[in-house]
């Protein structure tokens, strides 16, 4: 018996290391397979854990990684030469026609990985900052069954899609954020700076003026000599919430907050319904285990709650209960991906039902977030335009209560 060393990812998404024993290398990764661990590296070593650090953070990956747009296009890119081309050379190919430097150079590790014999799913844990295990999980699924072209196929159109929604959401945040960073620019200019040179004038009048222009008076000496104590106040709850949200406690208590807001939880939970829904289906139709790949989708939930939910249903699936049943008990999911999950597993179908589950929540966060958006911005348009009108009729009613003075 050979002693092994190996680094694994669990299917958490964790990243686990140490050694086997077993009469062959690939006796040990089959036996590593059998724990639901899908092998990153194995060689053969000394019987005790690598003491170096993690060999998926070798300096061959270095601080380099491509983004979401780029990782993308590769995918696409990578899955339509390997269906007429051999890996090597699609990879090759590809890294000869990117532009980027540093996605060139991902991609020359992974080329460099396959030509030294490591499966393609070993080659991109070489750089785990380009590939994310759910990622890597799939691409070794087709690996192992032979279908790597179809497989990379369903991830193309998986990032794809999810890019698709990232831009409709930061499209939708766009404008109503910088009509309101500019709403607000424009009152504090006003108020600091305006209303100041202007009611200044009525200084000496020697009448009491109205309620309405000593308010603003008030507001705007505040905000013209103590506009600092504001910056501190703010930059100080920013850095205090930050610290927060390094509290687990805390952050799960503002995230399960998050979901309950009238708007905002809804789109929160169909935007991770419908992600968790099409990544599911796609790997279901990849023969993907279900329980594995829940456990690594879990792993990329930024919401504590939305994520203990997933690892909720990992645990009642674990437990023998069905998909939908989990969901339904997590009453975090929207109840039309519980049913359609449902119809899926009693049809045999689960992939396309969840498939259709994801078209209609995407479709639904796009009519919500137009009827939000349509809304949220003359919101904004009608509270500025109600605050400049206080401030220009609070410096109107002194002149006019001067005109009626003037004309007794």
């Amino acid at each position: 018996m050979a002693d092994f060393d190996y680094i694994a990812i669990d299917t958490r998404g964790h990243e686990k290391k140490g050694h086997i024993a077993a009469p062959s290398i690939d006796e040990a990764r089959t036996a590593l397979d059998r724990r639901r661990m899908y092998v990153v590296r194995i060689e053969p070593g000394t019987g005790a854990p690598p003491k170096s650090r993690s060999l998926l953070n070798l300096e061959i990956g270095g601080a380099r990684r491509m983004n979401g747009k780029a990782l993308t296009l590769f995918t696409r890119q990578l899955a339509t030469l390997n269906r007429v081309a051999p890996l090597e050379e699609s990879l090759r190919t590809i890294t000869r026609q990117t532009e980027q430097d540093a996605v060139r150079v991902v991609v020359e590790t992974v080329h460099a990985g396959v030509v030294e014999g490591r499966r393609l799913s070993d080659a991109m844990a070489r750089e785990p900052k380009s590939f994310p295990p759910l990622y890597r999980a799939m691409v070794a699924a087709g690996e192992g069954s032979g279908t790597l072209p179809t497989i990379l196929d369903r991830l193309a159109v998986l990032l794809e899609r999810q890019a698709e929604i990232r831009g409709k959401v930061i499209t939708a945040l766009a404008y109503p954020s910088v009509l309101a960073v500019v709403a607000v620019l424009v009152v504090a200019s006003l108020m600091i700076f305006v209303v100041p040179q202007v009611v200044e004038q009525f200084d000496n009048v020697g009448q009491q003026l109205p309620f309405l222009t000593r308010a603003v008076m008030a507001v705007s000496w505040v905000m013209a000599h103590y506009w600092w104590l504001a910056l501190i106040l703010v930059v100080g709850l920013g850095v205090a919430f930050w610290r927060g949200m390094k509290n687990p406690a805390f952050k799960l208590r503002f995230d399960s907050w998050l979901l309950r807001l009238p708007f905002l939880g809804r789109l929160i939970r169909d935007l991770h319904a419908a992600r968790m829904a099409r990544t599911l289906a796609t790997m279901v139709a990849s023969r993907l285990p279900l329980l594995d790949g829940l456990s690594l989708t879990a792993g990329t939930i930024n919401n504590l709650r939305l994520r203990a939910a997933t690892d909720e249903i990992v645990d009642a699936i674990r437990g023998g209960g069905s998909l939908s049943t989990a969901m339904r008990r997590s009453a975090v999911f929207p109840p039309l991906l519980t049913y359609m999950a449902a119809s899926g597993e009693a049809s045999g179908r689960l992939d396309e039902m969840l498939e259709r589950a994801a078209d209609y929540l995407e479709r639904e966060f796009d009519r919500f977030t137009a009827t939000a958006l349509s809304l949220l911005e003359p919101i904004i348009i009608v509270v500025m335009g109600g605050i400049v009108a206080t401030i220009v009729l609070s410096i109107l009613l002194p002149i006019l209560q001067l005109e009626t003075l003037a004309g007794q």
